[in-house]
């Protein structure tokens, strides 16, 4: 897997899925898992663009569920191609979707994998409708555990913080 920091990233074809997938967890996984089939299925290929630091963390100080390295090795041992990995700082939030969308075009993406409620740009001003303007998008539907809760970075993180390990480190594995 190539590693990609600032650099813009040219390819005659790809699948892109965009996420913090922090933890790289059992959900994430079946995300980057299609992704993967995708651009095997394109012949393009496999892109994930992902966060140095995850959102949530930069605005709400939430706990990081895996370091950079930790997440590097997750995406590759899943197949990634390229992992594109934005510093998500003051300056990124104050990129356009408009900017965004010109970044990703230089990677011609036959499809974009995104969750339900993805946002980007500045203020969140673009959202899903704005990239199908664009691309082919798919999104997620969120992924459930046997007994039927969602898989989510945010519930891991409470299951930590109530020190229920041993539902917690299921979900990452």
């Amino acid at each position: 897997m190539k590693i990609h920091h600032s650099e813009v990233l040219n390819l005659d074809g790809s699948v892109i899925a965009i996420g913090a997938f922090d933890g790289v967890h059992k959900g994430h996984q079946t995300v980057i898992q299609q992704m993967v089939e995708q651009g095997e299925l394109y012949d393009v290929p496999s892109v994930v663009y992902t966060f140095n630091q995850p959102p949530r963390a930069y605005f709400q100080g939430a706990h990081i569920l895996s370091n950079k390295q930790e997440k590097m090795n997750k995406l590759s041992m899943l197949g990634v191609d390229h992992t594109i990995v934005a510093t998500f700082n003051t300056e990124y939030l104050n990129r356009s979707a408009e900017s965004f969308i010109e970044e990703l075009v230089k990677m011609n993406p036959r499809q974009i994998i995104v969750g339900e409620d993805f946002r980007f740009g500045y203020k969140r001003a673009g959202d899903i409708e704005l990239l199908r303007q664009h691309f082919h998008v798919h999104t997620i539907s969120p992924v459930f555990c046997l007994n039927g809760e969602r898989i989510s970075s945010t519930r891991i993180r409470e299951l930590i913080m109530e020190g229920k390990m041993d539902e917690a480190i299921p979900l990452l594995a």
